[in-house]
């Protein structure tokens, strides 16, 4: 699958669902992400390979892996290819009613370290992505 990957742009799709167990209302929300993998050798998927990483991994990689660096040119939700898009998360929370006391962009791209393009729009509602 990897070496399918090597030098195309495909799509991570995560989905939420919030449920309030009272009223039974249900926000669903999904965040798609476009994620341009690099030309790396087969020496480097070897690597990666026998390093054993990818064993556990949702869809084989993993985005932020220091040795592999498996993906170039990113411009989405880094959070949503990890696993939990955290914008996503906040505006269906946030449609649920939820008032959020932080600011749950600042406090995510802070910790992954990555200047994400495309928070405002995620939380303003103007896109998916």
């Amino acid at each position: 699958m990897l070496r399918s990957l090597r030098g195309q742009i495909h799509q991570v799709h995560t989905g939420i669902v919030v449920v309030n167990k009272v009223t039974g209302k249900t926000v669903v929300d999904v965040a798609t992400i476009d994620v341009p993998f690099r030309l790396y050798t087969d020496a480097e998927l070897e690597a990666y390979l026998t390093s054993k990483d990818p064993l556990d991994k949702a869809g084989g990689y993993n985005i932020q892996h220091a040795g592999f660096h498996p993906v170039e040119r990113f411009a989405g939700c880094f959070a949503g290819v990890m696993g939990l898009p955290l914008c996503h998360l906040t505006r269906a929370l946030i449609r649920m009613g939820i008032r959020i006391e932080v600011d749950i962009a600042a406090l995510c791209q802070s910790t992954l370290v990555y200047n994400c393009p495309v928070f405002k729009n995620i939380l303003s509602g103007r896109s998916h992505l």
